[in-house]
């Protein structure tokens, strides 16, 4: 296993820089901005030729969610995902990581009832996953579908609702992203959830109960990479978390430091 991370405001602005950066970490993976990588391709491959910094997954950096209640952003968000995947396919990468939406209803606030029944969510969903699944056969990439809690979606909240999705539909080239964060709220049991999921999960995102950076929080990581370790999992463990404390370079080093002396363990 491997570590990545999103940008942090703390990073340099520039790319070859951010990737300078990150080699200084020691950290393996920069999961990157989907329409950065897109509008900065050439000059991102150099980058990860010269530090050596992996650049396997794309995240956000698209218009339109696959689960969007306006037919016009879905498909603009589609369009967009396929150039996405045929950037990753010219650097290398592994695929691009996709809620069904993110903010758009929930059930958990006001006005409670949406304004799509579940059976239009389920079409929607699968029918952007379905199309996704093309082009991901065509660029030997991946979907990793990103299972939100209660509160950000309504769609698709544990893994098992992902599942769902990728076995009823037949999806060759859609796997789950596990994230520590989101299972903490959802699942009963994350171990049981990795282990039951592990030929599904293809992608981890880090961050502690609180959103915040890993080790500032209650969920037991080492327990966690344990079961990812038992499962054969060997794919990147990317940092996708807000930092608490007045320093966040400090705290974001900090929580490094204690990820990858876990993963020594």
């Amino acid at each position: 296993m491997k570590l990545a991370t999103q940008d942090q405001n703390f990073f340099p602005e520039k790319i070859i820089d951010k990737f300078r950066y990150l080699k200084d970490l020691g950290i393996d993976g920069y999961e990157i901005d989907g329409k950065m990588l897109v509008e900065n391709i050439e000059e991102i491959k150099s980058a990860m030729e010269e530090t050596g910094i992996e650049v396997k997954t794309a995240c956000n950096g698209y218009d339109g969610w696959i689960g969007d209640f306006s037919e016009e952003r879905r498909k603009n968000g589609l369009e967009e995902l396929k150039n996405i995947l045929y950037a990753l396919q010219k650097i290398g990468g592994k695929g691009v990581v996709i809620p069904a939406a993110w903010g758009m209803f929930t059930y958990r606030l006001p006005p409670f009832t949406p304004p799509r029944n579940k059976e239009g969510d389920w079409n929607a969903i699968s029918d952007s996953l379905l199309y996704l699944e093309k082009v991901a056969e065509k660029t030997n990439t991946s979907i990793y579908l990103e299972p939100l809690n209660r509160y950000q979606d309504h769609m698709i909240n544990r893994v098992a609702d992902a599942r769902e999705y990728i076995e009823k539909n037949d999806l060759k080239h859609v796997k789950i992203v596990a994230d520590f964060y989101h299972m903490n709220i959802e699942e009963d049991n994350i171990l049981v959830t990795l282990q039951n999921n592990k030929e599904l999960i293809g992608h981890i995102h880090l961050a502690d109960n609180h959103r915040f950076q890993p080790g500032s929080g209650s969920i037991n990581f080492k327990q966690c990479f344990d079961q990812l370790r038992a499962n054969r999992y060997d794919g990147y463990l990317a940092i996708e978390c807000r930092i608490q404390g007045e320093d966040a370079e400090h705290e974001f080093k900090k929580s490094l430091a204690y990820l990858k002396s876990i993963l020594d363990c």
